[in-house]
């Protein structure tokens, strides 16, 4: 078996995203979930569980391609891990294909019905069964790439406030749900109306992009997301992130935009462009809600523009962790 061709839409889709596809594969069967572990371990990043719980979780953590799930399975079925999958805003878009021994069409309508996209005949056929799988993932990537497009600014080329406010309210259930610390970082470019006055609209676009490229460098995690929230503001989200590397973070973004050495007449911060940041970190049990940490940032941005400006202010929301 081999992988597709070079020059296809599907190797070039993941020669963009620097990865090899992940795919998880569910199967309650320890030899037949070996099996298709060996089968596809040369082309795709693999990832097993062996029941329906564990599949969820694994979904939520890792963000799998695409999932070749098993719908015969005690306790919860493939067809209820499905369900879950698709009524969940963070793992809706994964690709499902079901696997199974007695396929009829009583069970093609109830999966396709819940939009698993295929279904394979156990015991697998290696060659077809990786045709498929590379013919659903290409559609998949597609789609992601669509989606990208349509979430990004058209000025910047980052993230869009569209995308900043649907991926907060998920890494925001994510960290409650998982017991882990969230961070938020709200900034904005100082005294930016001068700028525009002083030096043009167009050297003011210029500048945006300059800052949102010096954010973007500066975010190296896969999970990490910087978008423009609006005007001369962004925002990033950390997940998995405490205060004291959320307060780290947002001082070296201080520092590489100041580094940018934009000339900036009007400030009286400095002779370049400056920004200030407000860190709010949800780290415990007491917020639960994106709109309380993202009013939390905004205040410790208010605290930061009239603290002098050029820096970085932050809080801790809610108890430490319990070990």
């Amino acid at each position: 078996m081999n992988l597709p061709l070079a020059d296809s839409p599907l190797a070039g889709l993941l020669r963009e995203r620097n990865r090899r596809a992940r795919l998880l594969i569910v199967d309650d069967h320890p030899v037949s979930l070996k099996l298709a572990q060996l089968t596809f371990a040369a082309h795709f990043d693999v990832i097993t569980a062996d029941n329906g719980p564990t599949a969820l979780a694994l979904c939520q953590q890792q963000g799998p391609d695409l999932v070749l799930l098993d719908i015969d399975m005690p306790g919860m079925d493939g067809f209820e891990v499905c369900r879950q999958l698709k009524s969940n805003e963070a793992t809706r878009d994964i690709a499902v294909i079901f696997l199974t021994a007695q396929a009829d069409e009583a069970q093609e309508t109830r999966g396709l019905g819940l939009f698993a996209v295929d279904f394979i005949a156990k015991p697998l056929h290696a060659a077809v069964a990786l045709a498929r799988i590379n013919t659903h993932l290409l559609v998949k990537l597609q789609a992601d790439a669509i989606r990208k497009l349509v979430f990004l600014d058209g000025l910047s080329g980052i993230y869009n406030r569209q995308f900043f406010d649907q991926q907060l309210v998920v890494e925001m259930a994510r960290s409650v749900r998982n017991g882990l610390p969230l961070a938020l970082i709200l900034l904005d470019v100082d005294f930016f109306k001068r700028f525009n006055d002083q030096y043009g609209h167009q050297a003011g676009d210029d500048c945006l992009r300059e800052i949102a490229a010096a954010l973007k460098a500066s975010l190296r995690r896969p999970a990490d997301l910087v978008a423009r929230y609006g005007g001369e503001e962004f925002a990033c989200i950390l997940p998995e992130t405490d205060f004291s590397g959320a307060m780290s973070i947002a001082r070296l973004l201080e520092d590489r935009v100041r580094k940018k050495f934009i000339p900036h007449a009007g400030s009286e911060v400095d002779g370049v462009v400056t920004i200030s940041l407000g860190v709010a970190v949800r780290n415990g049990a007491l917020l639960n809600q994106a709109a309380d940490l993202l009013a939390a940032a905004d205040e410790q941005l208010y605290h930061a523009k009239h603290t002098g400006r050029g820096r970085a202010c932050g809080r801790l929301l809610g108890a430490p962790a319990q070990p």
